[in-house]
């Protein structure tokens, strides 16, 4: 794993886009979202789908097409400093080949943030764009509007990086599964999505010589065993520095799902550090993805070499 470009941090009055690359949303969370945004003084934009239904397929924002060419039209818009995704869901692996990469290039490095189903286009972003990605909450997401926590990291990470260059766990986690420290390149994202994105264009390699961040919802132990397993057989995770694991929200009973990760991680002997804070729990940390960092499971702490953003 080698370090990333950092992209510019943003200033008041900048602009920002809101897109879809996934699932619809519903307005009132949209406009909820939006106001938050302006709150810190940022001008936010909508792309034309992210209201949008597939005709047949009402989990999409619309066409594969139409999600593809909002983000890569305000991504290539010069007067927009940070692209921001209103939700997960699915569809980003439906979308994501038919991004022009060479343009998006061109466009020159710009903040982007999103989670869940996301973690496609942050792998797809760190291979074809070498640039540094937020893997934070969604800017329509429930538990964003909500939770004040939430809203104030991703806003120190967008605006005053320097100030959130040491990520404390949220109590009353951050304890070590497995104990130790590790030095790395922080990536990884949603288990499943990582474990489903094996094989394509766009992933990374494998996590060799990175500090790997992984978090699931909606998925019972032996789902979480089937992905982690295939990640191992595979060879993806040979080489690892360290892992953080964030929050397993309707994962099963917590006790059952930490054997789990206790027996398909440990073997592995590198540090491994449990309920971190970021992901689909309550209140979730904004981490970045393409930052070296160390991670000391006896603090719970990840300390970043530099800010997320220039």
């Amino acid at each position: 794993m080698r370090q990333l470009l950092r992209p510019p941090r943003l200033a008041p009055g900048a602009r920002v886009a809101v897109v879809a690359p996934s699932g619809p949303v519903p307005e009132e969370r949209l406009e909820a979202g939006l106001d938050v945004l302006r709150g810190w003084d940022l001008d936010p934009v909508v792309a034309p789908h992210v209201l949008g239904r597939h005709r047949e397929f009402d989990y999409l924002a619309g066409t594969d097409a139409q999600r593809a060419a909002d983000l890569q039209n305000v991504w290539c818009d010069p007067a927009v400093a940070a692209v921001l995704c209103a939700r997960g869901g699915y569809g980003a692996q439906r979308m994501v080949d038919l991004l022009d990469w060479e343009a998006m290039r061109a466009a020159g490095p710009k903040v982007f943030a999103g989670f869940s189903d996301i973690t496609v286009l942050h792998q797809a972003f760190a291979t074809r764009l070498g640039l540094v990605t937020l893997y934070g909450p969604a800017a329509a997401g429930v538990d964003f509007l909500k939770n004040s926590r939430a809203q104030e990291h991703l806003r120190a990470t967008l605006f005053e990086p320097e100030s959130v260059r040491t990520v404390t766990a949220v109590p009353p986690g951050g304890t070590a599964l497995v104990p130790g420290r590790a030095r790395g390149v922080t990536l990884g994202g949603c288990l499943s999505l990582l474990a489903s994105d094996l094989g394509t264009p766009h992933a990374l390699a494998g996590a060799r010589g990175g500090l790997l961040l992984i978090e699931d919802v909606g998925e019972s132990p032996y789902r979480i065993d089937r992905y982690l397993t295939q990640l191992l057989r595979t060879g993806w995770l040979d080489g690892v520095a360290g892992i953080l694991l964030g929050s397993w929200a309707a994962c099963g009973p917590y006790e059952e799902l930490r054997a789990v990760l206790a027996d398909r991680l440990g073997g592995l002997g590198v540090p491994v550090v449990e309920e971190f804070g970021f992901g689909h729990g309550e209140g979730a940390l904004t981490m970045p993805l393409g930052i070296a960092a160390e991670l000391d499971t006896s603090t719970g702490r990840l300390t970043f070499d530099a800010p997320a953003l220039s």
